[in-house]
């Protein structure tokens, strides 16, 4: 009986296999496959990338590039070329179109983001990055005063009656939170994420809501729970922190309605399948957060750019908190992204939504074929 390890692997597992993103582009430059590492790029999965056009999903700076990728049937090799992926932002990116032989205007393309060049000993050097390393250069700065926060709370606790010593912890509680979120971000700067384990997806949101409720300012916060979601993969301090800007930003844009509304939904969300770079198994991400609210939405002309740095509607704003929660999802192997649904104002006038996916803390096993007695 011939060994079945031992049989090759098919073309498609071994593409799915890459840690490069793979499209295949067929006539009208429409995109008619991508593996894992293709989904982790976009942030979408393969269900939303299929059938667009390849330029519509990357935007490249340099017209000859675009010009020159029109001959499909060259091989064509670009390095260090910038491009603007909507959801994600600017990148820099190394890219490869070659024909498909024997089937004219196909093409297989490969994409890879040269600034994400770590796991090849290069220096990364971001923007990005170069923004989110702020919170180390000011950690001395930012933590003594959290310090002296903490300690004027717990004194008031000592003061207080039982009913508001609740609030005096939670300020204890989130100085604290706050105070080991630095100490992640940190480590961000020698590109070490902030360590996973199990967590309670629901309990992370009530964590938020806590903070954001005690603020005084939100509107009421709707949840759609599914009670059966297991415990995702992540870090739970990363998970309110991400919660509480998007909440935040929610009770912003929705605060001037007359009847502001915010809801936060879970569920399973299955389809979408990322690789990690490490190893190269296949993450799966079913687990789906999304944070929504009735307000008018962000500024058509910068939806494509809201993950990137100092990008901001906001008068006081500095365009910082939507890069920071991209980071700390991304982090945990997530991937978050923006939608905007707009509807007739006699049926509310639209919705804005922000979708997290994430992985199971464990994957479930695949019933395995019973043993003959």
């Amino acid at each position: 009986m011939a060994d079945s390890a031992a049989a090759t692997p098919d073309a498609w597992r071994q593409l799915a296999s890459l840690t490069v993103a793979v499209l295949l582009v067929g006539p009208g430059r429409k995109i008619a496959g991508a593996n894992p590492a293709a989904e982790q790029f976009f942030g979408q999965s393969l269900r939303r990338i299929n059938g667009r056009r390849l330029f519509d999903l990357v935007r490249f700076d340099e017209p000859r590039l675009v010009d020159r990728a029109g001959d499909t049937e060259s091989p064509l090799s670009a390095r260090d070329a910038w491009a603007t992926i909507p959801g994600v932002g600017r990148r820099r990116l190394d890219v490869t179109m070659g024909p498909v032989i024997d089937a004219p205007e196909w093409q297989v393309v490969t994409i890879q983001d040269a600034s994400a060049a770590e796991a090849l000993g290069e220096d990364r050097g971001s923007a990005d990055d170069a923004v989110l390393r702020a919170p180390e250069i000011l950690a001395h700065e930012i933590k003594n005063p959290l310090a002296g926060i903490r300690g004027a709370a717990q004194l008031l606790g000592r003061k207080v009656g039982e009913k508001d010593r609740a609030l005096t912890s939670l300020i204890a509680d989130e100085v604290d939170r706050i105070a080991k979120l630095i100490d992640e971000m940190q480590t961000l700067s020698r590109r070490t994420a902030a360590p996973v384990a199990p967590c309670n997806l629901h309990e992370a949101v009530r964590r938020a809501r806590a903070v954001i409720d005690a603020a005084g300012k939100a509107p009421r916060i709707e949840e759609e729970f599914d009670p059966s979601l297991p415990p995702v993969l992540g870090s739970a301090d990363a998970l309110v922190q991400v919660l509480i800007n998007l909440l935040s930003n929610a009770a912003e844009a929705c605060g001037a309605r007359p009847d502001p509304r915010i809801v936060v939904r879970t569920r399973f969300s299955s389809g979408l399948q990322l690789h990690a770079l490490g190893d190269g198994k296949p993450v799966r991400l079913p687990i789906e957060l999304r944070v929504s609210d009735n307000g008018p939405g962000v500024d058509p002309a910068m939806r494509d750019h809201i993950f990137e740095p100092f990008v901001t509607s906001k008068k006081s704003g500095q365009g910082l908190g939507l890069a920071l929660v991209r980071k700390l999802v991304h982090d945990m192997n997530g991937r978050i992204t923006h939608e905007r649904e707009d509807l007739p104002r006699a049926v509310g006038g639209g919705w804005t939504h922000f979708r997290i996916h994430l992985p199971l803390a464990q994957e479930p096993r695949r019933a395995g074929r019973s043993k003959a007695a």
